[in-house]
Formats: C-alpha cells, structure tokens, sequence
C-alpha cells in the first residue's frame, strides 16, 4: 500500500496542538527508550541534582548560585556581586545572549530537549509519574475519554497531589535560589505567621508550577518561550537539527516483508507514525524542520528501533543539517557560525578581564540628602556623609578613613569598623574644616580609604561652604 505524501507546506500553516475550530489537540507522547533517551536521562538527572543542590553549595562560604533581589545582592560561583556592577552584569546578559544565538545557530534547539529546566522536570519527573499512575499513550487516552467513576477520580486526585507536593517542593527550591539556603531553612524553621508574605509566594509560585506541568505543558515550548521564537530567526540549512532524511525516505509506504522497496519505488519510510507518537509537541519531523521542535531525540530512538526491527538501515532521522542531507557533504561550520564564535569569546574575554580587575573594596561618598553645610563654632564649619562600602573579596578588612588633603579632619559615626567578607556596611561621616580653607562654596577634600594600614582607594570629595 502506497502512503500519499501530503502538502509539503500545510502543516506550517497550523499548529499541531490546535485543531481546525480552534480546540486544543492534547498531546499524548507514547513512552520511549533508546540510546539517545538514555544519555538525556543521565544528563537531566545530573542537571536536576545540581540544580536541587545549588542553592545549598557554598564556594568561600557564599552560595553557588543566589539571586537576592530583596537585598539587592547577587552571588555567582560564590563570587559576590552588588548593584554597583549593574555594568558586568549588562556585560554578563549580552554575553549570555551571544552564546544563545552560537548554540542556536550550530546546534539548533539543542538546549531545550536537554538542558531546559521545563523540558527536565516535565519529561523526567511529571512525565514519568504520568506513566506510572495512568498508564502510557493509549492507556491515557482510554482513562480522558472514560467517564468520572470512582476508578478516573482515585488517578487525577492521586496524581494531582503529588503534582502539587513536586510543584511545592520546585517553588521552594526557586526560593532558595533568592533567599540562600541558609535563608531557606531559617523560614522553615520559623513560625510560619513570622513569613505569611513568604508562604504567599510560594503558594502563587507552587500554582504557577502546578498549571504549567498539569496543563500548559509543551504549549509553553510552542508559544509562550520566546527562546522558540528567537530560533526560527537563527537557523539555517548549515544548523545542525534533527532532521529526517527525505531523499532516503520518500516515497513513504508500509513494510511488506520480503519486498524490494528500492524496485518498488519506495523509500525506508514505513510509515508507522512511531516518531510522531513518542513526540512531546506532536509533530511530525518528517515534514521538515519546524518551530515546535525542541531536538529531544525521541523521534530519532524510534525511528531506529523500527529499522533495526525491519531490517532497514538506522539514522533515518538524525542530528544533521538540511544542507549536509541535500548534498551528502560532511557538516562544517558556516560563515555565519564563525563570526558569532569570534564575537563570542571577545564578550566573555571582556566579560572575564572586568570581573578580575574590579576593585576588591567600592567605596562611595555623598552629601547626605537635604543636607548643607553646619556652623559648629566661630571659625569651623562642617558637613555630612553618608559612606557606603562594600567588601567583594572573601577577606574581612578593618576599615578607616583619614583626610589627606589636610584641610579638614573627619570622624566615622559609630567609628571605625571591620567589613566581614562579602558585605556591605552604611555609615555617616562628618567632616569638620576651618574657615580658613573654605575657598568657596565648594571646597575639595581628598579623603584616603584604608584597609589596616593599607591604602586601597582616595576619594575627591566637595565640602559645601558659606563662599567666604
């Protein structure tokens, strides 16, 4: 029996999850193994522990990985960032974007079948409970399509609550990644009414993570990521995806044992709809290179398992380029690719030299708001500054300032103080300067930092004066 192949360009013009009126097509992906599936599933389990874990690895005693946006303070592999390097982190963003655009151009959607977080905890942790609890791809349909008994309810109640202990325990996980571990467990412990703002979040968060992973699921990947759009902007025929070998493939007819398919006019597909069943977004690869696609590998492990079992030739869906299947040339890197690369590692280089050079202590120095000038006595006048240091170095260091300028004398609120490592202490100085070294209505003052006896940083500063 021959299969008719249908319009090369139809299924562009609608989304394989949405049906002719508009209704969503759910998805039922039918459970897979293979080579490709197995070396996804160690590398999520790995990117899963380490991403479980992160926010309790301490690197110098900082978290790995931590995003406080509350406090302002921001901790990468341990090294401590403040809103003072807003400019390494605008280097750190663009660098990351350069990256993407490299990854996406050569490898395609690569990072979304392996290393995206939502693809991880879909098909490796929601997936797999699906399957235990209500079966695999028909078993699924079987239980959707079955009316609410008592049999139908036990399964969704079931499996809606451990999708909501998961989606609880995920929110928790994010949260430590802003509050820190330490933080993490401080909540936990405390009374709970001490952080109903806290339990808030997570209950918001918890829902966020329940709705995406009970029913938005691969609709995420297909129209709310804006990574899935930025791709059909990146690649090119030269981009390695995974592709499906039309030359080898087409004419597409069913298997009939003993058959020269070649002298029949047909090609190794056999039509069994086994790539387009194991999909998580439910297309067809076979079609072509499509948005929805996110390169897991499922399609290319069923295809082989099928030519292997019919005795036909594996790799009929592989990682490959539309170029590289065209022409029969081995794969090399564009033009294009090249240039992103070289881009590329100028921004991290860049990106790299900023964070060795940059100051181990910022100090900043300003009038104190609303303020202006003081007359103390006869001949003295004086005014005041609100300090703010910051320690980026893994050191703590005693503090102290003294004028050099020697026009004025100076003295710390609370006085001199030693700055733990990674923190960042406010404190006001008063600066007092005799009339006779007012030379205006500003005066400059050059105050020394130091750090015990070492001089680490000078500051010019303004001392406001009546402009005798």
């Amino acid at each position: 029996m021959q299969v008719t192949e249908p319009d090369k360009d139809q299924f562009r013009n609608t989304i394989s999850t949405v049906d002719e009126k508009g209704k969503r097509v759910w998805v039922y992906p039918k459970k897979q193994f293979g080579k490709y599936f197995n070396r996804r599933q160690i590398t999520a389990y790995f990117l899963l522990a380490l991403m479980v874990s992160g926010p309790f690895i301490k690197i110098g005693g900082e978290p790995l990985l931590m995003i406080n946006i509350l406090e302002r303070k921001f901790v990468f592999f341990g090294q401590i960032f403040w809103p003072e390097d807003i400019f390494l982190f605008a280097f750190g963003m663009i660098a990351f974007v350069v990256l993407v655009i490299v990854f996406t151009v050569v490898f395609g959607r690569l990072f979304c079948g392996w290393a995206c977080p939502q693809t991880i905890f879909m098909e490796f942790i929601f997936r797999r409970i699906e399957y235990l609890i209500d079966g695999d791809r028909n078993q699924q349909k079987q239980l959707d399509k079955m009316p609410w008994n008592g049999h139908k309810i036990f399964k969704r109640v079931l499996k809606w609550s451990i999708f909501w202990i998961i989606s609880f325990l995920i929110a928790n996980i994010f949260l430590a990644y802003i509050v820190g571990g330490d933080g993490l467990k401080n909540i936990i412990l405390d009374n709970p009414s001490d952080h109903i703002a806290g339990l808030v979040a997570l209950v918001i968060f918890t829902t966020v993570f329940f709705s995406v992973f009970t029913w938005f699921r691969e609709q995420v990947c297909i129209a709310i990521c804006p990574y899935g759009r930025l791709q059909g902007v990146l690649l090119d025929k030269n981009s390695i995806v995974v592709a499906y070998d039309q030359k080898r493939g087409e004419n597409r007819a069913l298997f009939k044992k003993g058959e020269d398919r070649k002298a029949a006019g047909k090609g190794d597909c056999i039509s069994c709809h086994q790539c387009v069943d194991v999909c998580p977004t439910g297309i067809d690869i076979r079609n072509g290179t499509q948005l929805e696609c996110i390169n897991c590998t499922l399609c290319i492990d069923a295809c082989d398992h099928m030519m292997k079992s019919v005795g036909l030739p594996e790799k009929l869906i592989r990682f490959d380029s539309e170029n590289s299947i065209q022409t029969g040339e081995s794969w090399k890197l564009s033009k294009r690719a090249k240039a992103y690369i070289v881009l590329m590692f100028a921004i991290v280089g860049l990106l790299a030299t900023l964070i060795l050079t940059r100051k181990s202590l910022d100090v900043t120095i300003l009038h104190v708001r609303g303020t202006t000038y003081q007359h103390v006595d006869e001949d003295t006048y004086s005014n005041i500054y609100e300090l703010t240091v910051t320690n980026k170095t893994q050191d703590a260091h005693q503090i102290h300032f003294e004028v050099l300028s020697e026009n004025a004398s100076l003295e710390i609120v609370g006085g001199n103080f030693v700055l733990k490592k990674g923190e960042q202490l406010k404190r006001n100085m008063i600066l007092k300067m005799n009339q006779q070294f007012i030379t205006g209505p500003k005066t400059e003052v050059t105050v020394g930092v130091f750090s015990g006896d070492n001089l680490i940083s000078e500051k010019e500063i303004d001392f406001s004066g009546p402009g005798f």
